[in-house]
């Protein structure tokens, strides 16, 4: 026969005994007194034997209730311990922390913050997962990752968001094309562009055709390449216009590799920071999670 002996049901046996009635344990453990004692009976029941003589009001241990106690001291000892070594030590940080990150932020910022926070907290070890915007989703909502951060903001209603920090994304084409001799496109001329973009589901993706779509009615779309660097290359090929963060370019931008391109499109947006309401935040996962919030006030 299988039991199920609960911890609740230990507390209510060891209290009953060291406070010598239902009633004391029922205040110490913050409980009513019918709750206390259909706890107490619960345990019998599933235990087989009974703990106590009872004697009117009185309960009383008997021989099965003494020697079954020091096995519920144990156990509830053991929980203390579990508890006592889940705690970090005062100042010390320690454990493992799964970040999810969408491309930008997790080739550009990320390792960045990730490193000033390891040489700080050598203890601790972030890994840290590049994805997608939904593919970041997807990892907290399966409990594969503690933390993300996305591009844009999380319209997913099981999971908590705020704004992180601001970006700026820019159209940009090779120098040699005829757009870069020119001050600034029309809508015409964007719709008459072929394009290379991120793959759908990025947050790349979507910022750039939500700024466009009140200008262009259908996209000319020559690739879909899941990596930025694969976007520039493309791009300093002469295939087409991107459209990219200011971060992911600007070395390019400063050593003529591409040219930023003036449009009447509005291409900044929020960085967000994401995680699943339900999950265990830690020690470290509060001291991350101030430390990115620092890092984004400043950016």
């Amino acid at each position: 026969m299988s039991t199920h002996v609960t911890f609740r049901q230990l507390q209510v046996f060891v209290a009953v005994i060291r406070g010598g009635a239902v009633n004391a344990a029922a205040r110490q453990l913050r409980l009513s007194q019918s709750a206390t004692s259909q706890a107490l009976a619960d345990l019998e029941r599933q235990l087989g034997v009974a703990l106590f003589e009872r004697l009117g009001r009185r309960l009383e241990l008997n021989d099965a209730g003494r020697r079954l106690l020091p096995y519920a001291e144990k156990v509830l000892n053991g929980l203390d311990e579990l508890v006592d070594a889940a705690r970090e030590p005062d100042g010390e940080l320690r454990g493992t922390l799964h970040v999810a990150a969408s491309a930008t932020i997790g080739t550009y910022l990320l390792p960045m913050l990730a490193g000033r926070f390891s040489e700080a907290h050598p203890e601790t070890d972030l890994q840290l997962r590049l994805r997608n915007t939904q593919g970041v989703i997807d990892d907290l909502l399966q409990y594969d990752a503690d933390l993300g951060l996305v591009e844009g903001q999380c319209t997913e209603p099981r999971l908590s968001s705020e704004f992180w920090c601001r970006d700026e994304m820019v159209i940009v084409c090779a120098p040699e094309q005829r757009y870069a001799a020119q001050s600034r496109l029309t809508p015409e001329e964007l719709q008459a562009a072929e394009w290379i973009l991120r793959e759908r589901g990025s947050g790349s993706r979507a910022i750039f055709e939500a700024a466009i779509r009140p200008h262009v009615s259908r996209l000319k779309v020559r690739m879909e390449l899941a990596q930025h660097e694969a976007i520039k290359q493309a791009v300093q090929s002469g295939l087409g216009l991107g459209c990219l963060s200011r971060l992911s370019v600007a070395g390019e931008l400063e050593r003529g590799e591409l040219v930023a391109l003036e449009t009447p499109l509005h291409l900044v947006r929020d960085f967000s920071l994401l995680w699943h309401p339900e999950r265990y935040r830690s020690p470290l996962w509060q001291a991350f999670k101030v430390f990115l919030q620092d890092a984004g006030s400043s950016t």
